[in-house]
This record gives C-alpha cells, structure tokens and sequence, in this order.
C-alpha cells in the first residue's frame, strides 16, 4: 500500500508540488494498522489504495489522500491538530504518530464513539475525540498548530480560520456535495491574513452541519 501511495504521488506531483512523501508521514502508513479501523467486511481490502464505505453514509479515506494530507500541513511533533470529521480515526491516527495531540470532531455520535474504542485499542492516547458540528470547530482548544478536514464544505469554515495559529496550515476539501470539490491548502500568516492554494480536485462525503 505504501509504495502505491508513492507511486500516486509521482504521479501527481504537478499538481501538489511533493514528488514523495515525508519520512515521518511514510513511517506512520507503514504503522497504522488500517484493517482495524473499518469494518469486518471490508479488512481484506484494507490496504488497497482507495476508500472504503465504513457505514451511516461515511468513507475512510483513500490512504493516498490521508498521506498528502498530512504532508501538507508540515507536521512537527510538539503540533497539536484539529480534524474535524473523526469517521473511522485512520486520519487521527496516521496524525498521532507524528503529532503530540490531535483532536477530532465527529458529528454522527455512533461513529465517533467506535472510533474512540477501536483507537483506544490500538494504544493511542494522544487523541480526543467529541462529538459535535465540525464548523464550529473546538474553540476552548484552540488555536491549532493545524486543521485537516475530511469532509468537503460549500466554503472554507471561518471558525475554523479563526482557530489557526498564526503560521499555522489547515487543508480543507472545498466544493458542491456529489460531485468534485477542491483541496486546498490554506495558511495563516503571522500578521493573522490567510492565503489559499489550490491543490487537486478530489470526491469527499459532505460535511454536514448539526441540525438548529
């Protein structure tokens, strides 16, 4: 699986500008044992380079995109990172083997809590998870080193902005629900004005808000 995702990043390196991956983001995909985190129907296809349906219309993402991802937003191991959409807790967890503190937002409560359990036993205890609206993002635990959301917004969240320390990278799908959205990379200077970059386009479940 981890030479495929290589493979994958060659092939787009035109577009995101990294022709591999990280040491310490290809050593976390080495790690993480994926087959533990979907369901027992989908184990034997764990480690094939695309996402899998993990119920209550959710994914786990495609390893690939988990990788970039995490590349993007330059992780060092004193960051502590947001994500906002916990799904299965592959995300956390390829985060929390390079990260000191991750803390994730799931707001279908079901999912959020088999998260927690499956990455409990898996001996990370270096996430948090709760349940609530991803857009409003964590406000008493902010600001963040960094934010990866997993699921796509009509627009870039302006909570979870305002919840980046200056410097700080967060890299958001961004686009209409059902069809292709935009990944981008936005950052934060430190005179507190955020840029964005377009990276790829890229198919993700839609981020859903908590109903009023």
């Amino acid at each position: 699986m981890v030479d495929e995702v290589e493979v994958t990043y060659a092939e787009t390196r035109g577009h995101t500008g990294l022709d591999a991956m990280s040491a310490r983001v290809r050593a976390a995909l080495a790690k993480v044992e994926r087959h533990r985190l979907v369901p027992a129907g989908q184990q034997a296809l764990a480690y094939r380079n695309h996402p899998l349906p993990i119920g209550h219309g959710q994914t786990i993402s495609q390893p690939y995109i988990v990788a970039l991802s995490t590349d993007l937003i330059a992780p060092q191991p004193h960051h502590v990172v947001l994500e906002i959409g916990t799904g299965s807790g592959y995300q956390a967890a390829v985060l929390a083997e390079i990260v000191a503190k991750v803390l994730s937002i799931e707001i279908i409560g079901s999912l959020g809590q088999e998260a927690k359990e499956n990455l409990g036993k898996l001996g990370y205890s270096n996430i948090e998870i709760r349940i609530g609206d991803g857009y409003r993002g964590w406000p008493e635990k902010a600001p963040f080193d960094a934010i990866v959301v997993t699921a796509a917004a009509p627009q870039v969240p302006a909570a979870l902005v305002a919840q980046l320390k200056p410097g700080g990278k967060m890299v958001i799908p961004v686009g209409a629900a059902g069809g292709t959205q935009e990944l981008l990379l936005i950052t934060k200077g430190t005179d507190g004005k955020s840029s964005q970059k377009k990276i790829l386009p890229v198919r993700f479940v839609p981020l859903v808000p908590a109903k009023q």
